[in-house]
């Protein structure tokens, strides 16, 4: 009997290919989304690799609704051995620009909803001893960045969670890991929110989206990075910190490698800057 794997976030990018991918390997998908309407991708993908998925909508932070999928996964599945939190939302602005409305969506979607799917599952997981529960998060959640204070609060707040968590759950034979990718090249960008005035923070916000721009043109596809995940997913080699290309090794690599933070903070002072 194959694994049951929950994706949440499937509708493109990164989510849509770790589900492709994580059935072409065997495992019974239940992929979600907030919109079906918008599932035409994933199904044309699932296609051309001559895989299944089984289709529910979800937003993830209607947490009712997430009880009853998950409910509802379980009474047709019989249980679900891996969770992925790929569902996320990007935001650009520094402090001074965002509403405590915005900051509070970022917490919702990036870090509220991924804690409440992960306490969903835990019951079953750690009744069965055997379970995963991957988190895609971003190199933003190991390295804070410029004008993304909001998003990467709420990336190293989830990253945190998962970090306590792993060694608990891992006593009941359930795995906890996070990925951080780096740029990608997929729909997230465009579905950024950005701050409606800029005011004194135009020419650094220019700068800053301007080398933004230059690292995601030369990003790894979503279809690599959703391989990764779905590594992440199904390697007999646990770890808890993936990476899902070269850059975003790097990237880390200098934020866990450089106590003080300064190495670190000249770094990402250069995209403001120049």
């Amino acid at each position: 009997m194959s694994d049951v794997a929950l994706v949440t976030g499937t509708s493109s990018g990164m989510g849509l290919h770790a589900a492709v991918e994580l059935a072409r390997r065997g495992l019974t998908v239940v992929a979600t989304m907030r919109d079906l309407t918008r599932a035409d991708a994933l199904r044309a993908a699932a296609a051309e690799a001559g895989v299944e998925l089984d289709l529910r909508a979800l937003d993830v932070v209607d947490h009712p609704a997430a009880e009853a999928l998950v409910a509802a996964v379980v009474a047709d599945h019989g249980r679900i051995d891996v969770l992925v939190n790929n569902a996320g939302r990007g935001c650009v602005g520094t402090a001074e620009q965002l509403g405590m409305d915005v900051i509070r969506d970022q917490l919702e979607v990036n870090y509220l909803a991924p804690v409440h799917l992960a306490k969903l599952v835990l019951p079953g997981m750690r009744d069965r001893g055997h379970g995963r529960i991957v988190t895609v998060t971003s190199v933003g959640g190991a390295v804070g960045q410029p004008f993304a204070d909001a998003y990467c609060g709420a990336k190293f707040a989830v990253e945190g969670f998962m970090q306590s968590l792993a060694p608990v759950a891992e006593q009941f034979g359930v795995q906890v890991s996070i990925v951080e990718p780096a740029a990608v090249a997929s729909e997230f960008v465009a579905n950024v929110e950005r701050p409606a005035h800029v005011g004194a923070y135009g020419a650094p916000l220019e700068a800053y989206l301007s080398r933004s721009s230059g690292a995601f043109a030369g990003a790894q596809s979503a279809q690599e990075a959703g391989a990764a995940i779905a590594d992440a997913a199904t390697s007999a080699a646990y770890r808890f910190r993936w990476q899902t290309s070269e850059a975003a090794v790097r990237f880390v690599g200098a934020s866990l490698a450089d106590l003080d933070g300064e190495r670190v903070l000249g770094v990402t002072r250069t995209w403001i800057t120049r």
